[in-house]
């Protein structure tokens, strides 16, 4: 309270903040009754637990959020936004709120957790709460056994001996929403069981709703702190996520998009030990990207362990570049994203002809991209590696950002588009100092405007790109690398047609030929580029000059039998 009474808050404002609270605090009950209106059962005791333990919850949040607000709306109040002492200001409320909610998380945990891991991958938040919420990541508590059994059970239809031969008590990972118990089939194939935490789907409908309120309630007392785009982001791949069917289905899309790529495997799926509740699949050893020590008796390790990598005399530079070329592939050819590859959901699986593989885990959320979307993004890779500002800027109207589409070179490459750097080389100190002065006139608003105006793919892809990056900082991998094989699966994916079964060998080659050719322009146009870095109009007639004389390679080897693929 003592916050409360240092803001000294407008009269008004204090009515519409009480009125606020007040306002949340009977949906939180009515909420809770809604859950209670079911007939008497053998669970009705749960139920009721459940109802209590959500007001308590969402007591919790509406008092954390509306302090929140509120310290971000008086703190800053009488300082002009260029100046040093507002950002002194900005910096200690960051990291107060931060605080304030990492605490909110932990202590309502469930979706909350998985809440604060989803605005932790956000690229774009302020570091201080990406920094706090990143600890949220080896949170997770498994559930006791005799109540993940009754999931398992009741959606089976069976008893465990009756499935199983043997079945691990005690869970080998744990998340937010559900865990995972190592088991053998009666036809002795070992599988790994994900079973969803009981009551979460009753959690989920007041939580959800508590959040959505919250989050319009902010927008009409601030407008100019709009975060729904936020809530709605988070409850659709929660929704998603609690659909094990689904899940399984993405599974076999991506193990169908990578069948012909040896580097990556896919548990199968036991379609007839799967519900909505119940995932069972074929189980996967390797290195793990979640811990950095050994997990039970399985002798896995993490897959961003650099150390444990290497006493098995694999590259962690080489396993980066694959991770990258994977998701870089999902991107700008398929159209379909893992959405959540952190460290946990990928393992490294040595042996076989190419030293090793990495095994794909957790498919819940993955998510289809628009195909107009998928084109537009893959043409605004072409114009961030060769800084072209133009295009970037015809991009950013297309993807309804406006003037902040200037910022998606530093976004995504380090550098801004008017960068003499070279690519992956990061800033200049004088490029440093000027994008300083650029963010120093930035609000929080103008911050929660960019992205609340991104198309919910691009969000989609700014995340996973996130995770991708921390990856693949870990193993040490040069951010050119990223770049590079970023900017290689862009320009195969503006040349991608799904071939079908009978012609994909010949088509494939075919057409790996055609946008080999293409990618080699342009490296070709970025090393010449980078030669002569100061000179623009030099830049704009190199591009110009061999853009010509390679286009007509292209449509001399086009010219040969019908083109309709890439891989």
């Amino acid at each position: 309270m003592k916050i409360l009474r240092k803001l000294k808050f407008p009269s008004r404002s204090k009515t519409q903040i009480f009125a606020f609270t007040v306002t949340g605090v009977a949906l939180t009950g009515a909420a809770a009754v809604s859950v209670l209106q079911t007939p008497p059962s053998f669970h009705y005791l749960n139920k009721i637990a459940t109802a209590i333990e959500g007001v308590v919850r969402s007591s919790r949040t509406i008092y954390a959020i509306t302090l929140t607000v509120a310290d971000y709306k008086y703190s800053l109040r009488g300082f002009p936004v260029e100046s040093d002492k507002y950002l002194q200001r900005l910096t200690e409320v960051h990291s107060r709120s931060a605080g304030r909610i990492l605490k909110l998380c932990e202590s309502n945990k469930g979706f909350y957790v998985k809440a604060g891991q989803f605005v932790a991958t956000l690229k774009l938040v302020p570091k201080e709460y990406s920094l706090a919420l990143s600890s949220l990541q080896d949170q997770a508590v498994p559930c006791n056994f005799r109540d993940i059994k009754h999931v398992l059970t009741s959606n089976l239809g069976q008893d465990l001996t009756e499935i199983f031969l043997s079945f691990d008590e005690e869970p080998i990972a744990a998340a937010s929403i559900a865990q995972v118990h190592r088991a053998v089939l009666k036809d002795h194939q070992e599988v790994a069981v994900k079973l969803q935490y009981p009551e979460l789907k009753q959690n989920m409908k007041l939580d959800t709703m508590i959040m959505s309120f919250l989050s319009k309630s902010v927008v009409k007392i601030f407008p100019e702190y709009r975060f729904e785009w936020l809530v709605y982001e988070f409850v659709k791949s929660i929704s998603q996520e609690l659909d094990f069917i689904q899940e399984a289905k993405n599974s076999e899309k991506i193990a169908k998009n990578f069948k012909h790529n040896k580097m990556i495997t896919v548990p199968a799926v036991f379609w007839e030990f799967t519900t909505t509740q119940v995932l069972t699949m074929q189980f996967c050893k390797g290195f793990k990207v979640m811990t950095f020590n050994t997990v039970n008796h399985l002798h896995d390790f993490q897959v961003d362990d650099v150390e444990s990598l290497k006493s098995t005399n694999l590259s962690p530079t080489k396993v980066a570049k694959v991770l990258v070329e994977v998701f870089a592939e999902m991107i700008f050819v398929h159209g379909f994203i893992h959405g959540d590859p952190h460290p946990g959901n990928i393992l490294v699986s040595p042996g076989g002809p190419n030293d090793f593989s990495l095994v794909l885990l957790d498919h819940g959320n993955c998510k289809t991209l628009d195909e107009g979307f998928r084109r537009d993004f893959c043409r605004l890779w072409e114009a961030l590696i060769l800084l072209d500002s133009n295009k970037i800027q015809e991009l950013g109207k297309r993807f309804g950002v406006g003037k902040y589409s200037k910022f998606f070179p530093v976004i995504f490459t380090g550098r801004t588009s008017e960068s003499k750097s070279g690519l992956g080389k990061g800033m200049s100190i004088q490029e440093r100092q000027k994008l300083k002065q650029e963010l120093k006139l930035l609000r929080l608003e103008d911050v929660t405007t960019f992205m609340g105006s991104l198309p919910p793919d691009f969000l989609t892809v700014l995340r996973t790109d996130g995770l991708i990056r921390s990856i693949t900082l870990k193993l040490g991998a040069p951010q050119r690398a990223r770049l590079l094989a970023y900017a290689k699966y862009a320009v195969y994916g503006l040349g991608y047609n799904q071939p079908s079964e009978s012609d994909f060998v010949e088509k494939s080659m075919i057409s790996r030929s055609v946008l080999l050719i293409s990618y080699l322009r342009l490296r070709f146009i970025l090393e010449l580029v980078e030669l002569f870095q100061g000179v623009k109009k030099l830049k704009h007639t190199i591009y110009t000059f061999f853009g010509r004389i390679f286009d007509g390679i292209t449509n001399s080897v086009k010219a040969s039998p019908s083109i309709t693929c890439i891989l």
